[in-house]
């Protein structure tokens, strides 16, 4: 199996060495990952790069896209699968899908028809200072043991045949309940915007709520199971579902 690995905090970083240290016992890797920090940029895309050998693949001076567009359609062959990750920091709810480098790539990954497995790794702000934290390939060794887990598993049992790419969220390897789930990604949401004179400061209070443990979120979603430290797997589909509305309907027949 070859697999194309990729991600969104630059291809220097821990969490994707980790992955590419399990992956690399099942199958043949290539890292084709930004050559820097692209968090947060969605499903931005380029239409030029720079690209320059690395010692796990290839370095790209793009976004995740651009990743696996170039990595797809001009670096590689046969690819079987891509995985993004490991991110430093959970990608959780419903809201995080479009704005998320790593899920990004995996979303692109499906428009060429090829299952895809986003990964990420859930880092309690209230622990360390998110900012400077930089954990070694150790902390993520769960969110590795899952993700050698899937692309081993799901080759042949026909998860693809049903979901386009999966989306993983792992606790670290210390708060580890040594469990996976199947989850729906969670639909809370509680962005804020401060004014203060020419300035308006924005902040995601959902990572205080789940400091605190007072998100509002149940069994079943991926929120609760990684509080819960569980391994959380979303099965999603891309594009997005298309659902018929019998009231839009007669309203385009009336234009």
């Amino acid at each position: 199996m070859h697999v194309l690995l990729t991600n969104d905090d630059g291809i220097d970083e821990a969490g994707l060495r980790a992955l590419y240290d399990a992956l690399d016992d099942v199958a043949e890797v290539t890292a084709v990952a930004p050559a820097d920090d692209q968090s947060a940029v969605g499903r931005r895309l380029s239409t030029r790069v720079d690209v320059r050998e690395h010692d796990l693949g290839y370095a790209v001076e793009g976004t995740p896209v651009d990743c696996v567009v170039v990595g797809l359609q001009s670096l590689l062959s046969d690819v079987d699968i891509v995985v993004a990750g490991c991110n430093r920091g959970a990608n959780l709810g419903q809201y995080t899908l479009g704005r998320s480098g790593t899920v990004s790539a995996a979303v692109e990954a499906t428009f060429f028809e090829r299952p895809a497995i986003a990964v990420s790794m859930y880092v309690p702000s209230d622990e360390v200072d998110f900012r400077t934290y930089d954990p070694g390939p150790e902390v993520y060794a769960e969110a590795a043991r899952a993700t050698r887990y899937l692309v081993e598993e799901t080759a042949a049992d026909g998860v693809f045949g049903i979901a386009d790419y999966l989306n993983v969220n792992a606790p670290t390897a210390e708060r580890a309940a040594g469990e996976m789930v199947v989850t729906e990604p969670s639909t809370f949401y509680d962005m804020d915007a401060d004014r203060e004179g020419d300035v308006v400061h924005l902040r995601d209070r959902i990572w205080e709520r789940m400091n605190d443990d007072t998100v509002p979120d149940p069994d079943g979603t991926d929120r609760r199971a990684v509080l819960d430290g569980k391994v959380s797997v979303s099965p999603l589909t891309a594009p997005h579902t298309v659902t018929y509305h019998e009231t839009l309907s007669s309203l385009s027949e009336r234009f």
